[in-house]
């Protein structure tokens, strides 16, 4: 046995090994996905204004507020980390950051006139179930936003958290061990 306070000399390639398998990020890590990735990955999120001249540049410009955006995206570096998520890590991040960029935008608007219209913007609004033409009237199928939100929240509410929540899905199975 190992004498006074020494330890097995195996006990940090123990945690280290422990660590890895139990997918355990390193301390202190993060991702370093940016504007500029997401704007190339998901363009849908950007405005191009073609150059005025052939000697001119394209102007690109962002859809979702910069200052929403970069925190969507440092969200996403603390969130989805390269560790865990491997090969998959950029898309991972990109779905992370669009999936929040388009529930913000879903209730943007430049301002409102009344507090109820402001809160009115945020209303779920679920699949049309029926339409009546006359006097019209509408009526709303929120099932799936609420069976949605029982196990992933509000992941369902967008098809870039519904891929999300499927990759994150294989990137939590975990290991397997055979004999």
């Amino acid at each position: 046995m190992w004498t006074g306070d020494s330890i097995n000399p195996a006990v940090p390639f123990f945690m280290e090994a422990r660590a890895a398998a139990a997918n355990v990020p390193h301390p202190g890590e993060t991702g370093d996905y940016t504007a500029e990735m997401f704007q190339k990955d998901f363009p849908q999120f950007t405005k191009r204004i073609p150059p005025e001249s052939e000697e001119g540049e394209e102007t690109v410009i962002s859809l979702v507020p910069e200052q929403m955006l970069d925190m969507f995206i440092t969200q996403a570096n603390d969130s989805v980390l390269p560790s865990r998520w491997g090969s998959m890590w950029q898309y991972a991040s990109g779905l992370y950051v669009a999936h929040f960029a388009s529930l913000y935008l879903k209730t943007y608007a430049p301002g409102s006139d009344s507090a109820a219209q402001a809160a009115g913007s945020a209303d779920q609004v679920g699949t049309i179930k029926s339409a009546t033409m006359g006097d019209t009237s509408i009526s709303y199928d929120n099932s799936a936003v609420t069976a949605g939100t029982e196990k992933w929240g509000a992941w369902n509410a967008t098809q870039y958290g519904s891929q999300l929540v499927t990759m994150a899905r294989m990137v939590g199975m975990g290991g397997m061990f055979v004999i």
